[in-house]
């Protein structure tokens, strides 16, 4: 028998009118929500009232890794030889209990945004998120990346955190680290041919990685043609890593359609973006709440340059009407603390209103989907509840009190 619920509480958000209506009543059956305050809800159903709460439709994140961070480094970043000390079983195990984290911080959709550890060529976030659709663990749907293509020596490379020495580990095109235009295209096709639904690149250097400056184009224009070619045509969309202005500008020319961190980009590149249609996730959280204490002096150096311009960055894309998407890069924040990006949106320039937009219905046009984000009649009942009011206090979105997910309750307090 199918299970239906009327859920009550003291408010909704209707993200599409940007209000909070009172009171709440959903009503859920089996996986889809069939009606929101009904005039008469149904009799034969379990009621959970759950009081003086907001609900709102699950959250997503656009940029988490859920296969390192987590247990045993719960502050941040993992220590510097997790990629040679951890294999791929201990990791996946380890990205379970990370799931069920992000899970139960009210996110129901994630991008797991590219393995960027050796693994012999298996693509962990996928069958992680094979575990979950299963239900054997819990945690939010995965949109994966498997394997980001870098290029040798370049950020998201394995061997990013550490300065090993030649041959130490050695890394495959499957894996991710392809040169030139006929690897970048066969890196391409590993990854959706083992289950990939995108592909992520590294167009520019990074921040906490030993690599060129994080502004540096990695990739060369024809290189990010090859690798945009090869997913568009199979109907996958492409992130791309970018923090220098250069770097982006030539993945929008190459029809890059989503930009991760963006930090360095001008004033004609924001328009340019504009114009395009281009998304960003900025990652703005990372500025206060990565703890770069325990990085080479070199790194902590290049984190105290970017992140102020960053932070200036992401307010004229707002002020532009960038098609802005909410992502943390967990675990550079630590899983579970997803909702303190949209803190940093608001500080950045949003209204809390459009915080929530980047964290629903503007992630859900990333990913190419209709069927969640809102609290609509026909949509996932993916369902999450915060105590207080998240339009007047967007910090309210760090108490969440119930979550559901495809109708199944994991969580209420």
């Amino acid at each position: 028998m199918t299970e239906r619920y009327v859920l009550r509480a003291q408010r909704w958000v209707d993200v599409d009118a940007g209000e909070v209506r009172s009171p709440a009543v959903v009503v859920v059956e089996g996986n889809r929500i069939v009606a929101v305050d009904p005039e008469t809800p149904p009799t034969a159903a379990t009621e959970i009232d759950l009081g003086d709460v907001t609900l709102l439709p699950g959250l997503m994140d656009m940029e988490v890794n859920l296969l390192i961070g987590g247990p045993e480094t719960p502050t941040g970043l993992p220590t510097p030889m997790h990629g040679v000390q951890d294999d791929p079983v201990y990791r996946t195990l380890r990205g379970t209990l990370n799931a069920r984290t992000t899970l139960m911080a009210g996110f129901t959709t994630v991008r797991n945004l590219g393995l960027m550890v050796k693994t012999g060529g298996y693509l962990l976030d996928v069958s992680l998120n094979r575990a979950i659709e299963q239900g054997w663990v819990e945690g939010p749907r995965i949109v994966c990346a498997g394997h980001a293509i870098a290029p040798t020596g370049g950020h998201l490379e394995p061997t990013m955190f550490q300065k090993l020495a030649p041959q130490i580990m050695p890394l495959s095109v499957e894996e991710g680290i392809a040169n030139g235009v006929p690897e970048v295209r066969k890196a391409v096709r590993y990854q959706m041919k083992y289950g990939a639904g995108l592909i992520k690149i590294s167009a520019s250097g990074g921040i906490m990685s030993h690599s060129t400056a994080a502004g540096a184009q990695q990739y060369s224009d024809e290189e990010l043609v090859a690798i945009v070619d090869e997913a568009h045509r199979a109907g996958l969309k492409v992130a791309a890593h970018a923090h220098g202005d250069a770097a982006i500008r030539a993945c929008i020319r190459a029809g890059v359609d989503c930009i991760e961190h963006g930090s360095l980009a001008s004033d004609d590149t924001i328009q340019m973006m504009v114009d395009h249609g281009t998304f960003l996730v900025p990652t703005s959280y990372l500025s206060e709440g990565l703890d770069v204490s325990k990085a080479h002096p070199a790194l902590q150096a290049k984190a105290a340059e970017i992140f102020p311009i960053a932070r200036r960055t992401l307010s004229k894309a707002i002020a532009a009407g960038v098609r802005i998407a909410c992502g943390t890069d967990a675990p550079a924040i630590p899983h579970g603390a997803n909702a303190k990006e949209l803190w940093a949106l608001v500080d950045r320039g949003m209204t809390p209103m459009q915080a929530i937009r980047a964290a629903t219905v503007t992630s859900a046009e990333l990913i190419g989907v209709e069927d969640r984000g809102r609290l609509a009649p026909g949509l996932l009942a993916d369902v999450i509840a915060v105590a207080g009011d998240p339009s007047a206090d967007i910090s309210a979105l760090n108490d969440v009190r119930f979550v559901m997910k495809d109708g199944r309750i994991h969580r209420n307090d």
